[in-house]
């Protein structure tokens, strides 16, 4: 089994459905007492929000490649990114630490491209939602992203901000959410793709309108892919 490290705390709620979903995937592949191997750094969120929130990007880029220092330094042999929007900076990661990054995006776009999806409705955060680091590389297997009115981004930007990444979910937003994917059915979308690891908090992936797709879940079973690759393709050859 690889050693995977974590940048989490980004939030701490999201890092924890992380810590959980990847060693009960690892425990149902090995069964017994098996868990993964995994080095976990936790940012204080406050400062590293408020650097997003100014647009303080360098800034985020220079906490976020100490954190990834100190994992590899820890002996992880790759990395995940436990946010979306922490994905913005993935390249600057990438090159500092020379470590594999498990890109949350990636296996979020193969699943879509293998149940036949051609239109979605990507929520996140107001960064996630606009610009490409996410939508780039779902876009690349010809998957079409519709396009959100701009109140719509703001009121779930927010609802990460101030109540998701805080840990708490609040009845009123839930009905916001659900109202705003059933919406998006009205565009002709075939799918939501929550492209913020708190957004499954609110929203109950089987009661909507359309599919939805967790990227917290798809990239933690992507991790355990990762981690068991090389066992399981012992245990094939053997």
């Amino acid at each position: 089994m690889k050693k995977l490290g974590i940048i989490g705390g980004t939030s701490w709620a999201s890092t924890a459905l992380y810590y959980e979903q990847v060693n009960r995937g690892v425990a149902a592949r090995l069964g017994g007492l098996h868990s993964a191997l995994l080095s976990i750094e936790s940012l204080d969120l406050a400062p590293f929000a408020a650097m997003q929130q100014s647009g303080d990007w360098g800034g985020v880029a220079r906490v976020a490649v100490e954190a990834a220092r100190r994992v590899k330094a820890s002996g992880a042999q790759g990395l995940l990114l436990a946010s979306n929007t922490l994905h913005k900076v993935h390249d600057e990661i990438a090159e500092a630490t020379g470590l594999p990054i498990l890109h949350i995006a990636d296996p979020t776009a193969e699943r879509l491209a293998a149940d036949g999806i051609k239109r979605v409705g990507l929520l996140g955060t107001r960064f996630t939602m606009a610009e490409d680091f996410i939508r780039g590389r779902i876009e690349q297997r010809g998957i079409v992203i519709a396009p959100i009115a701009a109140h719509d981004v703001r009121e779930v930007d927010r609802i990460i901000y101030e109540e998701l990444a805080a840990g708490r979910v609040v009845r009123s937003s839930q009905r916001t959410l659900k109202t705003l994917i059933t919406e998006l059915g009205k565009q002709k979308v075939q799918a939501v793709v929550l492209g913020c690891t708190e957004l499954v908090l609110a929203v109950d992936t089987r009661a909507n309108v359309l599919p939805v797709y967790d990227t917290t879940a798809i990239h933690a079973r992507a991790a355990v892919e990762w981690m068991l690759g090389d066992r399981e393709e012992a245990r094939a050859a053997a």
